[in-house]
């Protein structure tokens, strides 16, 4: 088993602060704030990121609506109990931010400038869901559990395309897989009973690369690889 946590949920993000802080939750005197940064894509639309940060990573006054910050980390996950329904959510957890030098300079997106990039290395822990969109697009849905200190898990849901969808169409449970891909926002419409629409926001890492790894001799036993623009 990898236990090295920081190889196995690896994160960087290049973007802009969006919202204010707002508390998070409070452990042993530690108080956890979240904010929403808008990391930018090749596109010119924006992934909105949840991030988590300890008061003690940086000074809090100084992280601003507009702030240009590079943040290292992890993707992580937990449950959240409401109304007597258990949802599992997602956020980024800051190891360390760095405010960028020219605060007036645009952030540069392109594929040679790392702004968005997640490593992931653990286990299918559910069978993985193959399908097509309406247009031809083949999209493999997955979800990953990273081993965390304390004997505790991050589930990811991840979303491959093209040929690594059908590669993990028939990926079993229970394979140790290293993931390479970027954190996405993603809006959708979810239709109640009683006619209510709600719009909610999902979080997921989209593959670019996908490698299984032999358990055995810790070699890569197979490996698919699409480069995707963002």
């Amino acid at each position: 088993m990898n236990t090295n946590y920081l190889e196995n949920n690896h994160l960087v993000l290049v973007g802009k602060v969006t919202s204010e802080k707002r508390l998070s939750h409070e452990i042993y005197g530690e108080k956890f704030y979240i904010f929403d940064l808008a990391v930018p894509r090749l596109s010119g639309n924006a992934d909105i990121i949840p991030i988590t940060v300890s008061e003690r990573l940086l000074s809090i006054n100084d992280l601003k609506i507009d702030s240009k910050i590079t943040v290292e980390g992890q993707f992580r996950s937990y449950n959240s109990y409401e109304n007597e329904k258990n949802r599992l959510v997602l956020t980024v957890f800051a190891k360390e931010i760095k405010f960028m030098e020219n605060q007036e300079q645009e952030i540069e997106v392109s594929k040679d400038v790392v702004s968005n990039e997640v490593t992931l290395n653990g286990y299918i822990c559910k069978k993985p869901i193959y399908r097509q969109t309406p247009f031809g697009r083949e999209i493999s849905d997955l979800l990953l559990a990273v081993n965390r200190a304390y004997n505790k898990s991050d589930y990811i849901p991840c979303i491959a395309w093209g040929r690594n969808a059908r590669f993990c169409e028939n990926i079993l449970v229970g394979t140790e897989v290293k993931i390479v891909g970027r954190v996405q926002s993603r809006t959708y419409e979810k239709k109640y009973e009683d006619g209510r629409v709600e719009t909610k926001v999902a979080y997921e890492v989209s593959v670019s690369s996908l490698e299984v790894v032999n358990q055995e001799d810790d070699s890569v036993q197979n490996e698919e690889t699409v480069e995707q623009a963002m």
